[in-house]
């Protein structure tokens, strides 16, 4: 199962969906004013969520009379929308999540938007959790060895950590190596990196990394 995640953020950083509309392996949430977002692209959310406090009162009428769950709650709670999207979204057993509409617009949400990936990484053992914009990838990692692939569209690679200590990390095929290399959070040694060759390797043993593929 793939879950797609779209939030409120402002649509002209949200990359266009419509390609990914037919795909039958795709469980759609739309949170708050994503959901205007993806009707407006032709995409019926299979859950709708948020407290609905971006939206005007008809268009939570027209959720409420056409989509087929919508999950309404207080604006007064502990969690954002977003996190209860990514509470439905574990439910899932989802292989991947991609979160759009998460950057741009409100510097407090996109920082609350990728905290919180610190949660469900730790609850689904075998997701992959991206957030993606129209110029940037960004992934959560958890210890390993990972295979990347040139992507013409997005020349830079970026790795931070994102816990106090990522250990051991190596950075094969890539035009600034790396060998079993301690990194820390703040560091920027590893920001604005390149591959070489169309594929290279990233490992690391302990810790969480963040790894933003961009474009200028």
């Amino acid at each position: 199962m793939i879950v797609y995640i779209v939030g409120g953020g402002p649509p002209e950083f949200i990359p266009d969906l419509k390609t990914d509309k037919a795909n039958p392996d795709i469980f759609w949430i739309g949170v708050d004013r994503g959901n205007r977002y993806l009707l407006d692209k032709g995409i019926t959310p299979a859950v709708a969520i948020g407290d609905f406090d971006s939206v005007t009162k008809e268009e939570l009428e027209v959720y409420q009379s056409s989509l087929p769950n919508v999950l309404k709650y207080q604006t007064e709670k502990d969690e954002t929308d977003m996190e209860l999207a990514l509470q439905v979204a574990s439910q899932q057993n989802p292989s991947l999540i991609r979160i759009f509409g998460a950057t741009g617009g409100r510097l407090d949400h996109m920082l609350a938007n990728l905290f919180l990936l610190m949660k469900p990484i730790a609850a689904i053992k075998n997701a992959s959790i991206e957030i993606i914009d129209r110029q940037n990838i960004l992934e959560v990692k958890r210890p390993g060895q990972y295979l990347l692939e040139q992507l013409p569209d997005k020349q830079y690679i970026s790795f931070i950590p994102f816990t106090q200590t990522v250990e051991n990390l190596s950075l094969v095929g890539f035009k600034y190596p790396l060998k079993d290399r301690n990194i820390f959070i703040g560091s920027t040694l590893c920001i604005s990196n390149e591959l070489i060759q169309r594929h290279g390797t990233y490992s690391f043993s302990k810790g969480i990394l963040l790894v933003v593929r961009s474009n200028d």
